[in-house]
């Protein structure tokens, strides 16, 4: 069966009287690599257990493929745990055989498969090793070999970067990218905002169990702060302060970084400059991902 659509609709999920997430809605498309990003107790992680089934929803209710979530579509799931979950005194290939079987593939599949994913995660040498006498880069490796053994129609993993050397980092995040480009909907959580705005195409943050924003970054940061970075290097100082709606963040080696307010035309930045004299540079400055957090947290 190809993959299709995850749809969290509207689910909500309380401890007595701590409302761990509430409303929270997203779709991940076939293709597509969607991170929810937000600090610790967020409701990151309760999201992702209610997407596996973990926990049963308050309210709401997750879709794949148009149908309720079941015990059956989850065995089509690939799932990596923020506490993870390997059996510490079983070997590392004894592991994944077991655990692609109990995603029902027969003995020699899950064979080659541990073997296929051992080699492509660098775990080859390693295959007889306890995961007990694995360093902490080693086992995440391995517990991602685990969310991938049984070639799942989806992947859904929580804190999936914590942990990793730059190397290992940098190996889950072609791991990512190739299951999507295969069709693979594929959602993670992270606090690293860098991987998120980096991998992903859309983003969802989670802020107090609820989703205060969502979408690709550029619709994310459409209506944000204006800053502009303007080198003029015959400018005197204060050159700026006579253009209303301008304020000056920073100057350096003659490039000024400027924060126009709402209203306020560029075009009246860059008269303003070339007065001065030549302008090298004029760039309308995007906001990273961590400044739209930030923003979006602070509700502005």
């Amino acid at each position: 069966m190809p993959p299709a659509v995850l749809e969290v609709e509207r689910v909500a999920k309380s401890y007595g009287q701590v409302v761990a997430c509430q409303d929270v809605s997203f779709i991940v498309a076939p293709g597509e690599l969607f991170g929810l990003a937000g600090s610790g107790g967020a409701g990151k992680t309760t999201t992702v257990r209610l997407v596996l089934g973990v926990l049963a929803p308050d309210a709401g209710e997750v879709r794949y493929g148009g149908e309720p979530v079941t015990l059956s579509t989850r065995r089509r799931f690939g799932y990596l745990p923020e506490e993870r979950g390997l059996y510490p005194r079983m070997r590392v290939l004894d592991q994944l055989v077991y655990l692609a079987e109990l995603h029902g593939l027969t003995t020699n599949e899950a064979h080659k498969a541990a073997e296929i994913w051992l080699a492509r995660l660098g775990l080859r040498a390693r295959r007889g090793d306890q995961v007990q006498r694995l360093g902490l880069a080693d086992r995440q490796r391995v517990q991602l070999a685990a969310a991938l053994v049984h070639d799942p129609e989806v992947l859904v993993l929580d804190e999936p970067f914590a942990g990793l050397d730059p190397a290992g980092a940098a190996l889950l995040g072609d791991v990512l990218a190739e299951r999507a480009a295969a069709g693979s909907p594929v959602l993670f959580t992270s606090r690293q905002l860098d991987l998120v705005e980096r991998l992903c195409d859309r983003v969802g943050i989670l802020q107090n169990g609820h989703m205060v924003a969502s979408g690709t970054v550029d619709e994310l940061s459409a209506g944000s702060r204006l800053e502009l970075l303007v080198e003029a290097p015959d400018a005197p100082p204060g050159w700026a302060d006579a253009v209303p709606g301008v304020e000056v963040l920073e100057v350096h080696n003659g490039r000024t970084r400027l924060h126009l307010r709402n209203g306020v035309d560029d075009q009246a930045v860059l008269s303003a400059a070339l007065a001065t004299g030549p302008v090298r540079e004029f760039t309308r400055l995007r906001p990273t991902l961590a400044q739209l957090y930030r923003d979006v947290v602070r509700g502005d």
